[in-house]
């Protein structure tokens, strides 16, 4: 089975909601990332055999496959299609496993994999809230289905509620999330003040960093928010932002290496996704971690830097817990809790960012995983080569 490398990375600064970024069409942020990955890499654009991108709730503005629109709105080349892939918020962490195993298999040679998302414009499950059907159904996507009724029955299906149960379940307090989301932004602030980030942004719209840290928070602010519900342990602190951003990465075979000259950055070493309970959700990389690790024959401890997505606080602390991870070496230069989680760029934000980390400190491995609707989680493993 042939290598896959990762040849160039590169991201949007993160928007916030409503921010810089906001009245950008999602096919115009695709672009903006496929332009810059293409001048970076240097590669002809025509020697390029298929697009993957992800995103969540691919309706209006990201309707009709945003890959091929972002392709096509970048004046790229019309005979290079595209694939929009959904596995919620890991969408374009799937995204790069879709690429990279493409050209594992021998089947493509040059693949790009991202991912897109416009959150001020298409809000979270915008396509279930109240909508109703060419059928009359409405609701969610669980709604009407005697399969899913039958097995689950009628429970709450939320990441809220989700993250409540890890937090219950792990024994987390309040004041340990607000301690991490603290961090989170403390850690985003340094590495944009000493602009750890500026390799791997694209700006765009006058926007050049992310928008999402927060100075002037502070522990006491945290404490006087209201919980997200009744009895709860969860406030709109300890939770990932709604947000605006593209994220692409360039796969390379070794055959399009010689052919294209070009100049590995890191060996896709792992790739593996995991399931487990629907209701409580967020909790899969628990599993999946242990999974590859198992499958790879490593350790926790030869990971040099982890990018674990800080959908909620109490996902990253449980996953702390379990696996024994240096919590110094996880998400370093802060996370969505302060970047923000444009849902299905993050995937391939957090692959873009753990690479850039990687080269700046020498480190040679680095795992990537995040929670995913659906109580999934994907992993993959990169080794720096360069």
């Amino acid at each position: 089975m042939a290598e896959a490398y990762i040849v160039e990375a590169v991201r949007t600064p993160v928007g916030r909601r409503g921010g810089g970024l906001s009245r950008v069409h999602p096919a115009d942020l695709g672009a903006h990332v496929l332009t810059e990955l293409m001048s970076r890499s240097g590669v002809d654009p025509a020697a390029v055999d298929d697009v993957v991108f992800g995103c969540v709730d691919a309706v209006g503005p990201q309707a009709g496959d945003i890959a091929r629109t972002s392709w096509l709105a970048a004046g790229l080349p019309q005979e290079v299609p595209g694939v929009t892939v959904d596995r919620q918020c890991g969408s374009s962490q799937q995204a790069v496993h879709f690429a990279a195993q493409a050209v594992m298999s021998g089947t493509s040679d040059l693949v790009v994999a991202g991912g897109v998302q416009n959150m001020s414009q298409i809000p979270i499950a915008f396509a279930s809230r109240g909508a109703t059907d060419s059928l009359g159904l409405t609701g969610g996507p669980f709604a009407g289905s005697r399969g899913w009724q039958g097995r689950y029955g009628g429970q709450d299906v939320s990441q809220f509620r989700g993250a409540e149960m890890i937090a219950r379940d792990w024994d987390i307090s309040r004041e340990d999330m607000e301690v991490f989301a603290y961090e989170s932004h403390r850690r985003a602030i340094l590495a944009i003040d000493e602009g750890l980030f500026e390799r791997e942004i694209a700006p765009l719209e006058g926007v050049a960093a992310d928008e999402g840290p927060r100075r002037d928070t502070s522990l006491e602010k945290m404490a006087a928010l209201r919980t997200l519900e009744e009895g709860g342990r969860l406030t709109a602190a300890v939770a990932s932002q709604i947000s605006d951003g593209a994220a692409a990465l360039l796969i390379a075979s070794p055959e399009a290496v010689r052919t294209h000259g070009l100049r590995p950055r890191a060996r896709v070493h792992h790739l593996s996704a995991r399931g487990e309970d629907p209701i409580r959700m967020l909790s899969a990389p628990i599993p999946a971690t242990a999974h590859a690790l198992k499958k790879t024959g490593m350790s926790i401890g030869d990971m040099d830097f982890v990018e674990i997505n800080e959908a909620f606080a109490p996902v990253v602390l449980a996953w702390l817990k379990e696996t024994g991870a240096d919590p110094e070496r996880v998400n370093p230069n802060g996370g969505a809790i302060a970047l923000g989680h444009p849902l299905g760029a993050t995937g391939a934000r957090l692959m873009t960012t753990l690479l850039h980390e990687l080269e700046r400190t020498g480190g040679r491995y680095g795992l990537q995983t995040m929670c995913e609707g659906g109580g999934q989680a994907n992993v993959t493993i990169v080794e720096r080569l360069w």
